[in-house]
């Protein structure tokens, strides 16, 4: 039997409930109404500023728009590119655009717009008095995903803080119901605060509470990583765009059974799991949550904590779906989101490029991408690879060795034959790049290590060369 709600629950749960209308099967409209670029005369007096315009052909936005709106079972009835110069104050869209699409949107019987776009409060609420019908914009319907996805404790309250902060900055005055004030309290009680501000007031105690929470996730994250590191393993993180193949590669590589879908965010929450790579040596790999472009700026600092693992993993894998006819640009929005993470994301010596789903590539188009990868030099070449063939797996292994090996000390050590357990201690904690027998029966054999595990080796062979 559910708990009883207190009263700030139940009025915490009522400021979420618009998103939550959003049902399986609900008759949606997608619309587009992307900026049109438009090229401004040089002004030497100007400083010139960065074209912040989304690079990607409309087309190509409103499909991913589409596939977002799917990826929570919405049955889109239709699809509209609305182009428009600049953003209308009221409504986003110009006037006669708005009245075009609420002939749509009524002839339809449609129940849910969804805008591919930031929309401020007033603008929503302008649009649904309009329509007639809900609309929720790009952060709303990226939340509502995120909210459906997650499945552990941690993956939830970051949603349910990601959420708050989106409804937050939902009340505003335009809404007159909220403006109602409650009686105060004393002599000096006055008049009281008014609904909009006890609103507030609950919002941003529930947050500092979720706020409170994830630090003790961020705690126990840090302890998970501390005690790798004493055993230590070094970690890997798989980061890349939405649906790029990640977790498919991640079962690949692990044997693992993570839930791996065509469909925008079919992971939400981090899993972990050890690979063996290919001269012995153990790592940890983690699947991520996928970027997105214009992934909502609240969104990243509520999966921080998860991002977390990503920030200090050892070796970065960035997937790309290579297949894909936005694979640059989608390149580019997950560099944006590793540079507000604070890395680099062109450190060569950290990060490996995994261009995935080369079963999905023409013979043609898989010699040009061939031959465009000889071109780059070693140390950024990038990884063609399937994950579901299995294909250039074993490549990406050898390329995530040799990325850790940097640092790493290497040794030759003679084992006698007695000696079984100094030869079983060599192949647990360091990896055997190669070995033979002489002809005395003494194992002769060439190995690599970490750092940490060089003065037990040292201690265990005093007599090893270093190479």
């Amino acid at each position: 039997m559910a708990e009883p709600r207190t009263p700030g629950e139940h009025r915490l749960a009522q400021l979420a409930e618009p998103e939550k209308e959003v049902a399986t099967g609900t008759r949606t409209v997608v619309v587009g109404p992307y900026l049109t670029r438009r090229r401004r005369p040089f002004r030497p007096s100007e400083s010139s500023e960065p074209d912040t315009t989304n690079p990607r052909p409309p087309e190509a936005r409103l499909d991913e728009a589409v596939g977002l709106a799917a990826a929570i079972d919405l049955t889109v009835v239709q699809s509209v590119i609305a182009p428009l110069a600049s953003p209308r104050p009221a409504t986003y869209l110009g006037s006669g655009k708005v009245e075009e699409l609420g002939g749509l949107i009524r002839a339809d019987e449609i129940r849910l717009v969804v805008m591919d776009c930031a929309l401020s409060p007033v603008q929503q609420r302008n649009l649904e008095k309009a329509w007639g019908c809900k609309v929720i914009d790009r952060t709303g319907l990226i939340l509502e995903i995120f909210g459906r996805r997650a499945r552990t404790r941690e993956g939830t309250l970051q949603v349910e803080l990601a959420h708050l902060s989106y409804q937050r900055s939902r009340l505003v005055r335009s809404w007159t119901h909220l403006e109602r004030q409650r009686g105060g309290f004393g002599f000096l009680g006055g008049p009281g605060e008014t609904q909009i501000e006890a609103d507030r007031r609950l919002i941003q105690e529930r947050m500092t509470r979720i706020e409170r929470e994830l630090e003790t996730v961020v705690q126990t994250r840090t302890l998970h990583r501390k005690s790798r590191r004493r055993v230590p393993y070094p970690v890997a993180a798989l980061v890349g765009y939405t649906n790029a193949g990640k977790s498919t590669l991640f079962n690949r590589m692990t044997a693992a059974d993570v839930l791996a879908e065509n469909m925008l965010f079919a992971t939400l929450d981090p899993t972990s799991r050890a690979i063996d790579l290919p001269h012995g040596e153990k790592a940890i790999l983690s699947d991520t949550v996928g970027f997105i472009s214009d992934l909502p700026t609240m969104l990243v600092a509520a999966f921080r904590a998860t991002l977390e693992d990503v920030i200090k993993a050892d070796v970065l894998l960035h997937v790309r779906d290579i297949s894909h006819e936005e694979a640059e640009a989608q390149s580019g929005d997950v560099q944006r989101v590793l540079r507000e993470l604070g890395m680099d994301p062109q450190d060569a010596g950290r990060i490996i490029e995994v261009w995935n789903k080369a079963d999905l590539l023409a013979v043609d188009e898989r010699e040009r991408l061939a031959t465009a990868s000889g071109r780059i030099a070693p140390a950024r070449r990038p990884i063609l690879t399937s994950a579901q063939t299995g294909e250039g797996i074993a490549d990406l292994l050898a390329a995530i060795e040799e990325r850790l090996s940097v640092g790493r000390t290497s040794y030759e050590v003679s084992v006698p034959p007695e000696d079984g357990q100094g030869l079983a201690w060599l192949h647990e904690n360091t990896e055997i790049l190669e070995r033979h027998v002489t002809d005395e029966g003494r194992t002769v054999a060439q190995v690599r290590m970490t750092p940490g595990k060089e003065p037990r080796f040292l201690t265990r062979f005093p007599r090893a060369r270093q190479l």
